[in-house]
């Protein structure tokens, strides 16, 4: 690709193997390496670092030192191919790091629209859909899954294999091991706080999935029944609504366990056996 000097800084290394779009920006000491494939309007910054297999789409914004593509942080595979893959219009800020998938997995996988702040992390396998917001120094370990519209506060941190579900907000400097239920805040370690009532509303949720999302945190938090009983109950009453329908779907599919109120979470520890020895 010949250099034009007007899109493509003199100072940019490119690999014969990149395509890029006509139109594609490349930045002072940028460095794009291997298979990448840019749509249109892509820019790359100054001294960010690609590494195919690489496939973004169109309009994505790779910013200021940012590193996607990079080996996997895996003590078994550091070295083994895997690829990352964007779709459209996402903005990486200074410092953000992506990391490419595993032998064993399937692509590191960004959707559209996503705003990822300064120094946040994805680590090898995870899954992003759209519209999601990392602030900065939010990081999620290898094979998470986060849902549409999720907002991670910043310095929050995402177990590996976990899942953080629709339109729920982790607040800052949170850490969660267990699956985040959609629709939810999440706060301190593993708490649900309440319901993302500002994400819903501006996600343009009607009236009557708010507040029946409400209802259902409601039975979950206050009703004192185990976290089966509660999700049936939810059902039973609510099920009907499709919020609803997707609230339960997700606790029943949960592998690791969905995060828990405070109140739940010290009557767990009183029941436990070193406490019951007391």
């Amino acid at each position: 690709m010949p250099a034009d000097r007007e899109r493509i800084h003199p100072t940019a290394i490119i690999d014969p193997q990149a395509e890029l779009a006509d139109d594609v920006i490349v930045g002072a000491f940028a460095i794009i390496e291997g298979p990448v494939r840019l749509g249109r309007g892509c820019i790359v910054r100054s001294r960010a670092h690609l590494i195919g297999p690489l496939d973004a789409g169109i309009g994505n914004d790779f910013g200021i030192n940012c590193v996607v593509g990079d080996r996997a942080q895996h003590l078994v595979y550091p070295d083994d191919p895997g690829s990352v893959e964007m779709g459209d219009f996402n903005v990486l800020r200074e410092g953000v790091t992506i990391h490419r998938s595993t032998p064993e997995g399937h692509a590191t996988l960004l959707g559209s629209h996503n705003y990822l702040m300064a120094n946040s992390h994805v680590a090898h396998d995870c899954t992003l859909g759209d519209h999601c917001i990392f602030a900065n120094s939010a990081a999620i370990g290898g094979h998470s899954v986060i849902d549409d519209r999720a907002f991670l506060s910043g310095c929050t941190g995402v177990h590996q294999f976990c899942r953080v579900g629709r339109i729920t907000m982790i607040s800052a400097g949170a850490a969660i091991m267990s699956d985040a239920p959609p629709f939810a805040i999440i706060e301190g370690r593993n708490t649900i706080a309440g319901v993302n009532l500002i994400g819903l509303r501006r996600a343009g949720l009607a009236s009557v999935q708010i507040n029946a999302i409400r209802r259902a945190y409601r039975v979950l938090i206050h009703s004192g029944l185990i976290v089966k009983q509660a999700v049936d109950r939810i059902e039973r009453e609510l099920g009907h609504i499709d919020v609803i329908a997707e609230l339960v779907t997700y606790i029943r599919e949960s592998k690791r366990g969905i995060c828990l109120t405070r109140a739940r979470r010290a009557a767990a520890r009183d029941m436990s056996p070193g406490n019951l020895g007391r």
